[in-house]
């Protein structure tokens, strides 16, 4: 990190510089005068500023409950492939969790529906949907799942070994932005 990132990191966790300073061990002033410029630190100072900034954003971090979107939309694996796309299209989603008697056995997406049909597959969600996304616990902080949306369209969220919500990423985008 560099010393100029203090004011824009600090603000982003909603912090005051008193906040900091208590939290760093150090004195309001100090941060004060760093952030405008007017000092630069000793070492062992910037590595206490550092040291708080780095944990305070793991602390503050939000949670995988705190980003979901509660009420999960699902199909039943013996559902048609037609009932799927009116599903998707009802809700305006691009893919739906594939759940049979509350476990995810799979998921089905506008891309594996129109693989399907292009395949002249019309029949049953089990026979065109791709494997089950990743599930996450409720708890789970934003860094720990954030890169399973890199490689995944949506990830579940659990409590108490029950799927609770989904976050996609759409949800993850408006998290980050509105960090």
């Amino acid at each position: 990190m560099d010393l100029r990132e203090i004011k824009i990191i600090r603000k982003q966790l909603g912090l005051t510089q008193g906040e900091l300073a208590k939290h760093a061990g150090v004195s309001q002033s100090l941060i004060a005068k760093v952030e405008a410029g007017a000092l630069d630190p000793a070492y062992s100072n910037a590595q206490k500023l550092f040291g708080a900034l780095r944990e305070l954003s793991h602390t503050r971090e939000q949670t995988a409950a705190q980003v979901m979107h509660a009420g999960i939309v699902s199909i039943p694996p013996a559902a048609s492939v037609k009932e799927a796309v009116e599903k998707l299209k009802k809700h305006g989603f691009s893919q739906l969790p594939v759940i049979d008697s509350h476990k995810v056995v799979g998921m089905v997406s506008e891309a594996t529906i129109l693989s399907a049909l292009l395949d002249g597959k019309k029949g049953r969600v089990e026979e065109v949907m791709s494997p089950a996304p990743p599930t996450v616990d409720a708890g789970s902080p934003l860094s720990s799942f954030s890169s399973l949306l890199q490689h995944f369209q949506m990830v579940l969220v659990s409590r108490q070994g029950r799927i609770g919500g989904i976050i996609t990423k759409s949800d993850l985008l408006g998290a980050l932005y509105h960090r």
